[in-house]
């Protein structure tokens, strides 16, 4: 276990001071509405505990999680008695959003299980050609492609050998280190990780977060809703790195096809496309299908869900049980006697981000309830007297600024509740900009990772991250501002 750093210590004091601070003074928040009494500020009083936690990691996330679980009874958030505000938490920690995420960890799992993420990365490579300027694009696309469908940080770990096989390839043909080409296709890697979890609603954390605090008021983010306006995202950012990395890369880029015979080499290291690779490429594609077409499905369900059990069925309850069931299908099918998803397999997927989730959703529900929402929403009336373009780039650049020092999860849970009031296009983009962090190694797992592998620096990556870093906060907000209003 890692010796706690001075910034821990420092946030671990700084929290318990400004949650203690907000319990017990007589501030504002405690004459919002006479009804409400002191539920504002006990409220204001968790969620500052939890922000300063999260924002300095001085517990890990997953246990700041749950603290509206702990505190939220003994201060009475929601105002129900000890069991009423009890049970009112515990339902967040069980939310449907919490499913979709859960099954869909199950889904990559498998596919990581069978190496099927590997080939379809390679066969992306091996399409988009090998050539040193298209194969730093291909490692680009690659690499989002999986990222959209499993965790930044697996999707970076997988990639990695890949890009350095390649590397050592091209520099035994030359006969020289690629100093910058190497560091271009070590950052596309990184890049490209980060990126492609921005395009699908279970590509990463935030993504989750965002919808289910919109469900929280009563706005359905559906699958393809999420697509609609994440995936156009991804597809606009990923020529502006291949840009910024290749005028990096270009100054000692070998000429001609060389990496090829490398691309080739690591599929036929797959082999053919096993029975096994193939059963997870259906489910995962079965699966997808009925996530876009979940709109549709609950249209067709909701009534005879209402007039047979008397249950109002949702969106979110359809892509989350959709989710668990190929789990539960993957978990139950064997090939050659083998599951095609094992539980030794389980055993490494991050399942305390479904408790970070919960936290998030806890958080926003207690602030919702207890009335401090409405209080924070007439704070912040100055900035949303500001045109909504200019309210979208703030929140974006913010956003950017704040993940570059703390998790993209951490980061959004924070933002979703401060930005609530301005709107579901500053909210989305602010989303969107959660999981833009390309300027230092300590930002996201996937640049910590590749930040190992020898070929890059600070320097290095501050240099090329920080002007990405602007373009995707600037692309976020316009692109959010000129579509979310069309698809939510």
């Amino acid at each position: 276990m890692k010796k706690p750093t001075v910034t821990q210590w420092i946030g671990l004091a700084a929290g318990i001071v400004a949650f203690a601070l907000l319990l017990v003074l007589d501030t504002p928040l405690k004459h919002v509405d006479p009804k409400l009494g002191s539920r504002p500020a006990f409220a204001a009083a968790v969620a500052s505990l939890m922000a300063i936690w999260w924002l300095t990691e001085a517990l890990p996330i997953y246990v700041t999680a749950l603290v509206p679980f702990v505190l939220y009874p003994i201060v009475g958030v929601f105002g129900k008695g000890w069991w009423g505000d009890l049970k009112e938490t515990g339902v967040q920690y069980v939310d449907s959003f919490i499913f979709l995420f859960a099954g869909g960890m199950c889904i990559a799992a498998a596919m990581q299980q069978c190496d099927l993420h590997r080939r379809i990365a390679l066969v992306i490579m091996r399409g988009i050609g090998t050539d040193p300027r298209r194969l730093l694009f291909g490692m680009l696309c690659a690499t989002a492609f999986v990222s959209l469908w499993i965790s930044n940080t697996a999707t970076a770990a997988m990639m990695l050998p890949i890009g350095l096989a390649i590397l050592a390839q091209l520099e035994a043909r030359v006969g020289a280190r690629l100093v910058h080409y190497g560091a271009a296709m070590m950052l596309s890697v990184a890049y490209a990780a980060n990126i492609g979890g921005i395009g699908t609603k279970i590509g990463t954390a935030p993504n989750s977060q965002f919808a289910g605090f919109m469900a929280q008021q009563q706005i359905d983010v559906t699958f393809l809703k999420f697509m609609a306006v994440g995936l156009p995202f991804v597809i606009m950012l990923l020529p502006v790195a291949w840009w910024l990395l290749w005028r990096v890369g270009r100054h000692d880029a070998p000429s001609g096809d060389v990496g090829r015979s490398v691309v080739e080499s690591e599929i036929e290291k797959l082999g053919a496309m096993k029975r096994v690779e193939k059963i997870v490429l259906a489910v995962f594609v079965a699966t997808a299908v009925l996530w876009i077409g979940g709109k549709w499905i609950t249209e067709k369900l909701a009534p005879v869900f209402k007039a047979q059990l008397d249950y109002k069925l949702t969106g979110p309850n359809v892509e989350g049980a959709t989710a668990m069931l190929a789990a539960f299908l993957l978990l139950a099918m064997r090939i050659n006697r083998r599951q095609v998803l094992e539980g030794a397999t389980l055993k490494k997927v991050p399942w305390e981000t479904l408790l970070l989730l919960g936290g998030g959703f806890a958080m926003g529900a207690g602030i919702d309830k207890s009335g401090l929402a409405a209080w924070m929403g007439l704070q912040m009336q100055v900035v949303q007297g500001l045109p909504l373009f200019w309210q979208t780039l703030l929140a974006c650049l913010i956003t950017v600024g704040l993940t570059a020092v703390a998790s993209n999860t951490a980061t959004i849970g924070v933002m979703l509740q401060v930005l609530k009031s301005s709107g579901t296009t500053v909210l989305f983009a602010a989303t969107i900009a959660s999981s833009c962090d390309f300027a230092l190694p300590a930002g996201t797992p996937p640049n910590a990772i590749v930040f190992g592998s020898g070929y890059l620096t600070v320097a290095r990556m501050a240099k090329t991250g920080v002007v990405l870093d602007i373009i995707a906060a600037l692309l976020a907000a316009a692109w959010c501002w000129a579509i979310v209003r069309f698809v939510l």
